[in-house]
């Protein structure tokens, strides 16, 4: 296998864990594509992400264009001179010029198996639809938004304790190693794009902050999924009695009769934790946060906070 000079565009941690392995094969990463540092924290300190952070470390060229749709950005690209263009969760659009640039084009991770969950959310909307399996795919960018053919297929278990995070970290290292094997098929010509079949499409639209407040009348085992999708961002939460959010980090769908209560009233909360009646079912609350503190189990939660079978939370 002949090794390809690469020009690789990502942002999170996500697309960090591919360029890690990138460096470490044999391939020659010419330049490192990321967004501009963004303010994070409580003192909004502009701060590197974690691709960038490991092209640093790495003494790999870097560049953060705020677009690469005008001409000098693009030009300052095509002069790698690249056989091929690595993305992963880079968040900028790439223009047909940029799509061009590299000699072999520019292939994408997905975090989903292609045609299902094209869009910006696919790890959290499969959990929170109760898909059973995941996986990654290796596709050949087009202009569309994930609609190129497919190069790479790795299928991965959804676990019912699975979280947004633990899937992940399974995934971006399966994109890892999935990319590496597509470019060694790129490099000795062996490649082979299957085309997406459109009838099998759905799409993993963007998380909104907005979707994180439980809503009490959705069946409890609908409610279980999105307190798992949203662990560990932006994390599901309720509002206690006075008006505080409690942050739901882990809890598990029970069978029961939840007719005989309003959709959001604690009906049991012990050490055991805390049953909440849901539109269909009940929810057991088993870690939960506080404003400004850290997650508790519901255990510790009670003895520190009176919350009482009978009353009612918000959302």
């Amino acid at each position: 296998m002949k090794p390809l000079k690469i020009i690789f565009a990502g942002t999170p941690e996500f697309a960090a864990v591919a360029l890690r392995a990138l460096l470490a094969s044999e391939h020659e990463i010419c330049a490192v594509y990321t967004q501009p540092d963004r303010p994070a924290g409580r003192g909004r300190k502009l701060t590197a992400g974690p691709v960038k952070q490991v092209a640093l470390d790495h003494n790999v060229a870097l560049f953060q264009p705020l677009t690469l749709r005008d001409a000098e950005a693009q030009a300052a690209l095509r002069a790698h001179h690249a056989d091929v263009m690595v993305v992963v969760a880079y968040g900028l659009i790439l223009p047909p010029a940029v799509l061009q640039a590299p000699r072999l084009g520019c292939i994408n991770i997905h975090a989903s198996l292609l045609p299902r969950w094209r869009g910006a959310a696919p790890i959290q909307r499969a959990i929170m639809a109760g898909d059973t399996e995941s996986g990654v795919t290796i596709i050949q960018m087009d202009e569309g938004l994930d609609t190129g053919a497919m190069l790479e297929k790795r299928p991965c278990e959804i676990t019912p304790d699975d979280t947004g995070g633990t899937l992940h970290d399974r995934l971006a290292v399966l994109g890892a190693e999935a990319v590496l094997t597509t470019l060694a098929n790129i490099s000795d010509g062996t490649v082979v794009g299957e085309a997406q079949n459109e009838s099998d499409t759905c799409y993993a639209s963007k998380i909104d902050k907005k979707e994180a407040l439980v809503e009490w009348r959705r069946p409890a085992a609908e409610i279980c999924r999105l307190v798992s999708a949203f662990n560990p961002w932006p994390v599901a939460y309720t509002l206690l009695p006075d008006g505080q959010r409690l942050r739901l980090w882990q809890a598990i769908a029970l069978p029961g009769d939840s007719r005989d209560f309003t959709p959001g009233t604690v009906v049991n909360a012990n050490k055991e934790g805390i049953d909440v009646a849901s539109g269909e079912g009940l929810l057991r609350l088993l870690q939960v946060q506080l404003p400004g503190g850290r997650p508790v189990s519901s255990g510790d939660f009670l003895n520190a906070y009176a919350l009482k079978a009978g009353v009612r939370l918000g959302g």
